[in-house]
């Protein structure tokens, strides 16, 4: 069997292919992000088409290669829930058996009288909200008062929002840290997130100082076994948040899509072994969350230039991993993430080109996999392909 030396792995936040047998149970039934993206906007996605991306997913024409670039499937999530630290946890071998807690109604008046006696900042907001229209709604009374936007969604997250000029970034930051105490340890919500914004009212806009506060895996993780074989793991966007910074070497921050592609591509150039661990979280936050069909067409497309350019700089020993942690349709009403499959590609000089890797029963066979190649142990969970797409 071929060996491998390097596994890079790119996570397109909430670029999911159609809803889950159970997409009803959480208000998805209809869902298919990139389905019904194609079926508004023509896609040109000449490099994911060659790769084979057609075979499990709607994008349109033209029809599917008859000889894809790539291994093909897809994967359904084993995990209830459809948030990104699930997600990137069931790929690294953690299959949760009870979701994290959602807040549909806002957290309880206790909750929220204690984080502001311990912030020292009265609460604005308490509620399910889209995160742009919660900021144009109660932004110019959060300037006007110095108070805290506090919300959440259908993912189990704590969200505070602040203009930078009123409530420094580092004073925000402190405010996450209390609410982690209150609602993460104490309730076992799985993130919660500073949401700084700046502008004037109407024309607020979020800033790039998004900084995420998960609870630590409640597991041993692929990346732990790696890190503890002494190889890189190189946490490129919001991976170091998602895992709470365990199993990592080192952490790389972003603050686009086209940046976070820069920092693989000069990782490629920075270490020859080892896993490279991206996730691309425009798709979700900038498009998915605000249903901006146009722009979630144009940034698949951004991406797919960017992929074409990476795919020739992959070095014999590589494998390539495409997939995503959820889905997020901006067809929809919904501002949400939506509980759907996700694509599965891998490719490199030693792929077999063309293998059906069909329908996998969990995220957790990526880390499977990861786990056979760099020789670190089985995991708890997951079924690796490695045979599949090398034999």
């Amino acid at each position: 069997m071929p060996s491998f030396t390097r596994a890079i792995v790119i996570v397109m936040d909430g670029v999911g292919i159609g809803g889950l047998p159970d997409a009803s149970a959480y208000g998805d039934e209809g869902s298919n992000t990139l389905g019904n993206i194609a079926r508004i906007i023509p896609l040109r996605l000449p490099t994911l088409r060659r790769l084979g991306l057609g075979r499990v997913a709607v994008i349109g024409d033209p029809l599917p290669p008859a000889a894809p670039a790539a291994a093909i499937g897809r994967m359904a999530e084993a995990s209830p829930g459809k948030d990104s630290v699930t997600g990137h946890w069931e790929m690294m071998g953690i299959v949760l058996s009870h979701p994290f807690p959602v807040f549909p109604d806002g957290f309880s008046p206790e909750v929220i009288r204690e984080f502001s006696r311990q912030t020292g900042r009265a609460v604005i907001g308490n509620k399910a909200a889209s995160g742009t229209e919660i900021i144009a709604e109660l932004g110019p009374e959060q300037m006007r008062t110095g108070s805290l936007i506090v919300y959440t969604s259908a993912d189990s997250v704590f969200q505070i929002a602040a203009h930078e000029d009123v409530v420094p970034v580092t004073q925000l930051y402190r405010a996450c840290e209390i609410a982690y105490k209150l609602v993460g340890e104490g309730l076992g919500v799985g993130r919660v997130i500073a949401r700084p914004f700046v502008g004037a009212p109407g024309r607020f806009r979020r800033t790039a100082n998004r900084h995420d506060y998960a609870l630590p895996p409640s597991g041993e993780t692929l990346l732990d076994r790696v890190k503890a074989a002494s190889l890189p793991v190189v946490a490129i966007g919001k991976i170091e948040d998602l895992f709470a910074g365990r199993g990592i070497t080192r952490a790389i921050h972003t603050a686009s899509d086209d940046e976070g592609m820069d920092h693989v591509e000069r990782q490629l150039v920075n270490i020859d072994r080892g896993v490279i661990f991206a996730n691309l979280v425009d798709f979700d936050t900038l498009y998915g969350h605000r249903n901006d069909v146009e722009g979630y067409a144009r940034n698949l497309e951004q991406f797919d230039h960017r992929l074409a350019g990476l795919l020739s700089q992959l070095a014999d020993d590589d494998m390539l991993v495409l997939t995503a942690d959820h889905g997020n349709d901006p067809t929809t009403p919904s501002t949400d993430h939506a509980r759907e499959y996700v694509p599965l590609l891998a490719t490199g000089a030693h792929v077999r080109a063309g293998a059906d890797l069909g329908t996998r029963r969990t995220f957790a066979d990526v880390g499977q996999t990861l786990a056979e190649i760099f020789n670190v142990g089985r995991l708890a969970h997951g079924t690796s392909f490695l045979g599949e797409i090398t034999a």
